[in-house]
């Protein structure tokens, strides 16, 4: 009793820990509030011409939207320094008031429950400097070489309000996609999501002009301007012919043919792993970035050098991390977490970088066997911080902790121990996005997903992994033939099976907050607990 109390007792300094803060800014960011939810996004028009002499952009985003319910008032978002100029529907133009970033239109015409509308804002400005790209989004305005501008765009965590106004909130994806048109001087070329429909020749200028036909989460829209050169090849997957497109500045070409041959090792792989390619209608882009790289729907950003590993490192620490490149497998998996499911509230963003790390060991399985995918998932454990909890704080714009990434690979791969079938294993996987296909979603759907498709009651492995910094530990001794064993640093009623390793022979254990035993036939000489399990152990005296 007095252990447990002292567990029960840490959990709860950890989530005092834990607490913040949070501003009105955060919940207008965050939350759906009364101006963003009577709505519904299907469209978005955004045009924008792009400045690189000043580093400004203008512009302007045509909304078509349907009404949910009756309301006068919309929540628009736009970052500052950029500014809103004009909000004109059906030829009025809209005066709005602004509370930080959230701004909020006063609709003169009714809107009638059931009406499809549409409003034009205006905008234009010198939107913020990425100061750390990705993480650290907005604007990268550089050149390459030759001294031509290089410019791109990357907004995961800022958003995609850094530069053009929208709702932004990842619930809500236009449901009929976006046309994208990008003004930039002539001697350049952008490359933005979907496909290519026209280049408009203006005076000094061309508008490129892309179309994206799925629903698209708000981030993964993006500018990419540069001295590209463009080589194509098509792709037999499942669903048919996919067009692989790939773009990389002029003096990179060559080693870039060479590097990115391993997009269709990934498109394979991750076929079989999760399903179909989730938009075969807008194509797959491969595109040089100034930056390390994001996963832009249908137009993934590189930047990793053209080489091997995360910038020529393996994360895992096993030799496996060097036998891909990092940039191409991790980003490329999101268009299955994160661009075909996404989470509608950032507190669950492990849903994308989870799962996506996962992929990355997932991709070793397919190409070097199951032993190459274990050593390297268990392999980066070692980037584990258990400083707070995966999962934030819901409705105030805030991500759990980094862990999501490394952690959250190694859950997944636990929960494939714990269903002892690869097979089935891979049809929950292909399920989520057959299942949840172009939808945005929460952590809770997952979890009940996973559980019920696994048949595993896994309510109290997820809130001990997901919603706690404790680690299961295992602590055990042995005497001749019997085995004792208990869990500690776990949540009520955490009672996981693992596989424990006697005598070099697996055996299947199941231990709870309780000491229990289990007798063997001989005598016990070695115990070790199999590392594929995320759990801790200790052999005590």
């Amino acid at each position: 009793m007095k252990e447990k109390i002292i567990v029960t007792a840490l959990l709860l300094l950890n989530l005092t820990a834990f607490a913040q803060e949070f501003s009105r800014a955060d919940t207008l960011r965050g939350s759906l509030t009364p101006e963003r939810i009577w709505w519904n996004v299907s469209y978005y028009d955004l045009k924008v011409s792009v400045n690189p002499s000043e580093k400004s952009i203008e512009g302007s985003n045509t909304i078509s939207y349907k009404t949910l319910e009756t309301n006068q008032v919309m929540q628009i978002d736009l970052q500052a320094p950029m500014k809103i100029d004009k909000v004109v529907q059906d030829g009025q133009e809209i005066t709005f008031t602004s509370d930080g970033d959230a701004h909020f239109l006063k609709l003169q015409k009714k809107q009638k429950k059931g009406k499809n509308e549409k409003i034009t804002i205006y905008f234009s400005g010198k939107p913020i400097v990425a100061r750390r790209p990705p993480w650290d989004g907005g604007f990268t305005w550089t050149k390459d070489s030759n001294g031509k501008d290089f410019i791109a765009t990357a907004n995961e965590g800022i958003g995609s309000s850094v530069w053009w106004p929208l709702k932004d909130h990842p619930s809500d994806e236009p449901d009929k996609g976006i046309t994208i048109s990008i003004t930039a001087p002539k001697h350049l070329m952008d490359v933005s999501n979907g496909r290519l429909k026209e280049v408009i020749e203006n005076e000094t200028t061309k508008t490129w002009v892309w179309e994206v036909v799925n629903p698209i989460n708000a981030y993964g829209v993006n500018i990419n301007i540069g001295d590209y050169v463009h080589w194509s090849e098509k792709y037999k997957g499942e669903k048919g012919m996919l067009n692989m497109d790939y773009y990389v500045l002029r003096e990179n070409e060559a080693k870039a043919k060479i590097q990115f041959k391993q997009a269709v090792m990934t498109m394979e792989a991750f076929e079989h792993w999760f399903g179909p390619y989730p938009f075969y209608e807008d194509g797959y882009k491969l595109v040089e970035a100034p930056y390390l790289g994001m996963e832009h729907q249908s137009s993934v950003t590189y930047g990793n050098k053209f080489e091997n590993g995360y910038l020529g490192r393996d994360l895992s620490r096993t030799g496996w991390g060097l036998k891909f490149d990092f940039i191409i497998i991790h980003e490329s998996g999101h268009e299955w977490f994160a661009n075909n499911i996404t989470n509608n509230d950032v507190a669950d963003m492990w849903i994308h970088e989870g799962f996506t790390s996962y992929s990355e060991n997932l991709y070793l399985d397919y190409f070097f066997g199951k032993k190459a995918s274990s050593e390297y998932v268990i392999g980066i454990r070692k980037n584990i911080l258990n400083d707070r909890p995966i999962i934030g704080k819901y409705n105030v714009n805030n991500q759990g902790s980094s862990d999501m990434y490394y952690k959250g690979a190694n859950i997944l791969h636990t929960i494939r121990q714990l269903i002892q079938n690869d097979e089935k294993w891979r049809q929950i996987l292909r399920g989520l996005n057959e299942d949840f296909y172009h939808q945005t979603i929460s952590s809770k759907q997952v979890e009940n997903y996973i559980s019920k498709k696994s048949g595993l009651e896994l309510t109290e492995f997820w809130d001990q992994y997901l919603r706690t910094t404790e680690v299961p530990k295992i602590e055990y001794s042995f005497n001749e033939n019997t085995l004792k064993f208990r869990y500690i640093n776990t949540i009520k009623n955490f009672e996981m099976p693992i596989i424990a390793e006697i005598n070099g022979i697996e055996e299947w254990i199941y231990p709870s907050a309780e000491w229990k035993t289990k007798e063997f036939s001989s005598g016990i000489e070695t115990v070790e607990i199999k590392k594929d399990f995320y759990v801790n152990s200790e052999k005590l005296k």
